[in-house]
C-alpha cells in the first residue's frame, strides 16, 4: 500500500522558516518524481514544487521561487520542502504526492495519491 506521511508543519512568524518532510512507502521511491501542493481555506489546491526522480531537475511556482527549496533522500524515501522568508499567504495545509510518470510539470492532475497534509500558519 502507497502510504505518504506528511510532517514539519506548524505555526512561524512572517519572515520564518520550516522544513516539512514527507516519508513514503509501499512503492520503489527512487523511480518516481515527487511534487508539493498546497491548500488555502477556501480555495483550491495549487502546485508549489516537483522534483525529478534523482533531484537532478525542479520545478517551483512563481509565487515560492526564491524562497523554498525542494529536495530528496532516496536512501531514506523522503521528499523535503525547505521553506524560508515566510509570508502569511503561505499558509496552507502542505501536501506531497507521487507523480504519475516522469515529468515534473505544475499540473496537479498529473500527481497522485496524495498524503494527508500537514498544516502550515505564519502568523505574528
Amino acid at each position: 500500500e502507497v502510504q505518504l506521511v506528511e510532517s514539519g508543519g506548524g505555526l512561524v512568524q512572517p519572515g520564518g522558516s520550516l522544513r516539512l518532510s514527507c516519508a513514503a512507502s509501499g512503492f520503489t521511491f527512487r523511480n518516481y518524481a515527487m511534487a508539493w501542493a498546497r491548500q488555502a481555506p477556501g480555495k483550491e489546491r495549487e502546485f508549489v514544487a516537483a522534483i525529478s526522480r534523482f533531484g537532478i531537475d525542479t520545478n517551483y511556482a512563481d509565487s515560492v521561487k526564491g524562497r523554498f527549496t525542494i529536495s530528496r533522500d532516496n536512501a531514506k524515501n523522503t521528499v523535503y520542502l525547505q521553506m524560508n522568508s515566510l509570508k502569511p499567504e503561505d499558509t496552507a495545509v502542505y501536501y506531497c504526492a507521487t507523480a504519475k510518470s516522469r515529468t515534473i510539470v505544475a499540473d496537479l492532475h498529473e500527481y497522485e495519491p496524495w498524503g494527508q497534509g500537514t498544516q502550515v500558519t505564519v502568523s505574528s
